[in-house]
């Protein structure tokens, strides 16, 4: 199992928003995330728009890419898309800036 964190940055002034729409996440953008693999998906915001992601798969890349062609994901990354900071043209599941693991405590 990889445990995967990332980053990207929300801009400040649409960070409520942000959260917002997290609190109704599409039905089935959350059955497609479950679909590709992805597991024990949290994110975290700080007040500054940093956003850090955390999230379990057996293959990351494999579930980008399960994700990558669906209808539902490309609805979703373009409705929020207007949120993030530093995106050049990406998708903001293109542009996620992932982390080390460097220590689990089993």
């Amino acid at each position: 199992m990889q445990r995967i964190g990332f980053v990207l940055k929300v801009k400040q002034e649409r960070l409520e928003e942000y959260k917002g729409t997290h609190k109704n996440v599409w039905p089935e953008m959350q059955e497609a995330l479950r679909n590709a693999g992805w597991t024990n998906y949290s994110l975290f915001a700080r007040e500054d728009g940093t956003l850090f992601g955390y999230l379990e798969t057996e293959d990351f890349a494999a579930s980008l890419a399960a994700m990558d062609g669906l209808d539902v994901n490309t609805r979703w990354q373009e409705s929020m898309k207007p949120y993030f900071e530093q995106l050049e043209g990406r998708r903001p599941d293109e542009a996620l800036y992932t982390l080390e693991e460097i220590f689990h405590l089993d």
